[in-house]
């Protein structure tokens, strides 16, 4: 049944964290920035071998499509669909459903995301087959991560009981909860019932189908009669009037049946440059690096060179992260990251 199985990428982001590596010409999810691939890549490399180049679509933005086709030439290239404009993630999930519908019938369809770092690939797949012989039935699944500090970056799953789904795992979802503060962190940690929210799922695309016709039937209208060509001026000018809404509030929220799976894997969303440093070589002063480092005096600094032909030398400095792209180069104190966003602002278009 999992050879049945559509893999959808949902590859349309465009954040600033890992500038000045990632732009808006090139975000974080076509970026190497925990090995020789880049995080699409690693993203494809995860189930091709399960359903093979043909039964993976990859949905993105317009403005993205090309460098889709680059970094995944093995792709078809009627596989490769831009968005032509942003509708947030309602938008994104009813276009997928509608595709595959329309491609590939009723048929069990994964929707993955483009940007994270999972593994061991054998638990991630076992996961998802798990998943795929379970959903059905207006019963739609989603995969829960078993959080290990009380991170307020992450949306979150409350469960309900636990059910028989395999050797894995799996309980009838409760609730989605929205990203919380610290001390709401802090209470669903040392619960023991709340689970990060992964954003990945799976379930059949007539049940997926079926939520959306309940609940938010206009999108449905507005997409199946331009679905047959989603590279035309009439799939655009419709997709251009989807209302804007995200599937969480929309569809999740508001389902039948949600049951999650919890997959013994390790899972990072790469959140920023200090998510990076794990991935780098280091040294014995604590400094983190990729690329050519010298340093005196220094440490406990992150440094990442896009050419690693190029060489940077710190001296008498620690807790900084030094990044070089091209003519752009990042110098932050860690505890200023966040800062990034309202800097790349000013920076001329």
């Amino acid at each position: 049944m999992i050879e049945e199985t559509v893999v959808v990428i949902m590859a349309g982001g465009a954040g600033t964290r890992f500038w000045p590596l990632s732009t808006e010409e090139r975000p974080k999810q076509f970026l190497a920035l925990t090995g020789e691939r880049t995080l699409i890549q690693m993203s494809y490399d995860r189930v091709v071998d399960l359903v093979g180049p043909e039964r993976i679509l990859v949905l993105t933005s317009d403005r993205y499509t090309e460098l889709v086709a680059e970094q995944l030439p093995e792709l078809p290239a009627q596989n490769i669909v831009g968005e032509p404009s942003r509708r947030d993630t309602a938008a994104a999930v009813a276009l997928a459903g509608l595709l595959v519908e329309h491609r590939f019938g009723s048929v069990p369809m994964a929707v993955l995301t483009a940007d994270h770092v999972i593994g061991p690939l054998e638990e991630f797949h076992k996961a998802l087959t798990e998943a795929v012989l379970n959903c059905g039935d207006r019963t739609l699944y989603t995969l829960g991560i078993k959080p290990d500090y009380p991170a307020t970056q992450f949306g979150y799953l409350e469960m309900g009981e636990p059910i028989d789904g395999g050797e894995l795992q799996h309980f009838q979802l409760k609730r989605f909860k929205e990203k919380p503060d610290r001390e709401t962190a802090e209470q669903f940690l040392s619960s023991g019932n709340y689970y990060w929210n992964s954003g990945m799922f799976v379930w059949k695309t007539d049940d997926i189908l079926a939520e959306f016709q309940e609940h938010l039937p206009g999108h449905l209208e507005t997409l199946r009669p331009v679905i047959h060509d989603v590279f035309s001026e009439q799939f655009a000018e419709a997709f251009g009037r989807l209302e804007r809404i995200s599937v969480d509030f929309a569809i999740l929220e508001k389902a039948r049946s949600i049951k999650a799976v919890i997959p013994k894997i390790d899972w990072d969303d790469v959140g920023g440059w200090l998510a990076v440093a794990k991935y780098l070589k280091g040294d014995s002063q604590g400094n983190v690096t990729h690329g050519e480092l010298i340093a005196e005096e220094s440490g406990k600094n992150t440094v990442f060179l896009e050419d690693q032909g190029e060489e940077i030398v710190l001296l008498g400095v620690s807790d900084l992260v030094v990044v070089r792209s091209g003519n752009r180069t990042l110098v932050a104190d860690k505890e200023h990251l966040d800062l990034i966003k309202a800097a790349v602002k000013r920076l001329p278009s």
